[in-house]
């Protein structure tokens, strides 16, 4: 990995593999036998090659056809075999069992590539003429089902809606330090259009080589950097949203007291309302220094105690995260291994306890007096200093942790993610119950669990738990995750936390988020969609149940 992210690629994903295909993960010589007590011996049928993977035949009715072409031209109204499989489902490891094993009954009868806001809009009025589905598409990453209509025949046909050609750096305004961006740019190529101007938009999800500015305006997107540079719903200050019903523009101040602030409407709707296609977000100047510092703690509680300190009391850090002390044992804080020995690492090469990772970016003089200041506290608080080399071990190699799902679903292992954000008060407990709750309904169906859990971001009145579970593969795997993931999901209610801290809604939260929210602001959040979208064609069945929005 490079050193900086705005020298990454944009890589072109392959069906159901992900990341950068000409650097593809390999399973460590150790983890045979980690597998191995898992349970795991034999590997499941290799995947249905992706030419292989027999499409539906398309339903979408001539006359839609015929007008959308005339919207966007014949090069952008695709209907091949490839076009349509890369646009099937997203990248939850359900999605990827079902494409996996041949399922593509979700794939779209047309992919459309417009080229600007205006044929995106024209686009979504022909779409609700002909009553046809559309699922738009940025970087395809969604992790919560937000990219598969499971229920076509209620429309007369579906379509992908991809933004990639809306991908320029619109505007730079350096006095305001504001970007203008299309919704399709990738997070690479953001970051490669900013710092040729010297700045940086500092967002850095996990899911970066894949997704895009779109997405992150409509998932609300957190990255690993969230606790210096903010959440992506916190840099927008303007945003365009196309709709079947016309255009909506948002945002002619930073802050505005002119009623609710419908910029967080927009935000976080997931193409149930409609399409974005620009944001204009804040941006800060390129940082001088990075330094990037591990911490151990003796335990979750204590390394916990010592976040909550810096997040409420300050310095707050860049980036500030937290494994618990499985994950900190298994290293994937460090997926490539290279922490070795170090001060304050027991023997064998593995950390007692747990590792806090503690980022500080900017100026020279803010960095050393800000890493001062964060060292004061996090000694007091009983922390153990390790130095740059776990730091800089998790920096360079953040992005590679997903890449590790393919090899271990190709060996029969099960692996997953899930997310959720508390109050400091109720952490610990939301923990231990989230996993006792997995542990329990993949045990009891013969696939005893390893859970992991780290803190990733943080905030002054509480943090994000996230969640990664391994286990053998049953017969069944699809049902076998959506027990456990239910038994989840109600750990979470149960305990007063929320679904989703940065992954979304999609279908797979929907009923959960369904209970948060409660029946009166669900039948408000419909309200607004039947008049953007009154013929109901935006990626039904994310957010909002089918029975409720049904025109």
């Amino acid at each position: 990995m490079t050193s900086d992210e705005s020298d990454l690629p944009a890589p072109a994903f392959t069906p159901y593999r992900w990341g950068d295909p000409a650097h593809p993960a390999t399973l460590p010589d150790s983890a045979a036998q980690a597998l191995s007590a898992l349970g795991i011996d034999a590997p499941p049928p290799p995947p249905v090659p992706a030419a292989d993977i027999m499409l539906p035949e398309p339903r979408l009715p001539s006359a839609a056809r015929e007008e959308l072409t005339a919207i966007l031209g014949t090069d952008h109204v695709r209907a091949d075999h490839d076009a349509r499989l890369a646009h099937t489902r997203g990248w939850s490891t359900p999605d990827l069992l079902r494409l996996r094993s041949g399922d593509a009954s979700a794939a779209p009868d047309l992919v459309l590539t417009p080229a600007d806001h205006d044929q995106v809009v024209a686009a979504l009025a022909c779409c609700a003429r002909h009553r046809v589905a559309v699922v738009p598409y940025s970087g395809g990453t969604s992790v919560v089902g937000g990219l598969s209509l499971d229920d076509a025949g209620r429309y007369a046909g579906v379509v992908a809606l991809d933004v990639r050609r809306l991908d320029a750096l619109e505007e730079l305004d350096e006095v305001s330090r504001t970007a203008t961006l299309q919704s399709g740019v990738r997070g690479p190529d953001a970051e490669r259009m900013l710092a040729a101007h010297g700045y940086t938009l500092g967002h850095f999800p996990q899911s970066y080589e894949g997704a895009s500015i779109g997405g992150y305006a409509a998932t609300r997107s957190a990255g690993q950097a969230s606790a210096g540079y903010g959440r992506f719903d916190e840099m927008v200050v303007a945003l365009v949203l196309a709709t079947p019903a016309g255009t909506v523009r948002l945002g002619r101040a930073p802050m505005s007291a002119a009623g609710p602030d419908l910029r967080q409407l927009v935000l976080g709707s997931e193409g149930a309302l409609g399409v974005v296609t620009s944001v204009t977000v804040r941006v800060r100047p390129r940082p001088q220094l990075r330094r990037y510092l591990g911490w151990r703690f003796e335990s979750f509680g204590a390394g916990v105690g010592a976040l909550r300190r810096l997040a409420q009391e300050g310095p707050m850090p860049t980036v500030l995260r937290l494994s618990d002390e499985t994950e900190t044992s298994l290293n994937l804080a460090d997926p490539k291994g290279r922490l070795g020995q170090g001060p304050g690492r027991g023997g064998g090469g593995r950390h007692r306890g747990c590792l806090a990772i503690v980022g500080f970016e900017g100026t020279e003089a803010w960095v050393t007096s800000r890493e001062a200041e964060a060292s004061a506290l996090l000694d007091a608080a009983g922390g153990t200093f390790l130095g740059e080399e776990p730091g800089e071990a998790w920096r360079t190699g953040r992005y590679r942790a997903p890449y590790l799902r393919d090899p271990l679903l190709d060996a029969g292992a099960l692996v997953e993610t899930l997310e959720t954000a508390t109050f400091w008060s109720r952490l610990e407990a939301v923990k231990q119950a989230v996993t006792d709750a997995l542990t329990e309904a993949l045990t009891g169906q013969g696939t005893p669990p390893v859970v992991l859990c780290h803190v990733s971001h943080v905030y002054e009145a509480g943090a994000s738990l996230y969640f990664t579970v391994v286990c053998a593969q049953s017969g069944t795997p699809l049902d076998q995750w959506q027990a456990a993931k239910s038994a989840a999901n109600h750990a979470i209610l149960a305990s007063g936390s929320t679904i989703s801290h940065h992954h979304g809604v999609g279908r797979d939260h929907r009923r959960a988020y369904a209970e948060e929210a409660g029946p009166l602001m669900l039948d408000a959040l419909c309200a607004v969609k039947s008049v953007l979208d009154p013929n109901g064609v935006m990626n039904p069945g994310v957010l909002i149940a089918y029975r409720r929005v049904t025109p």
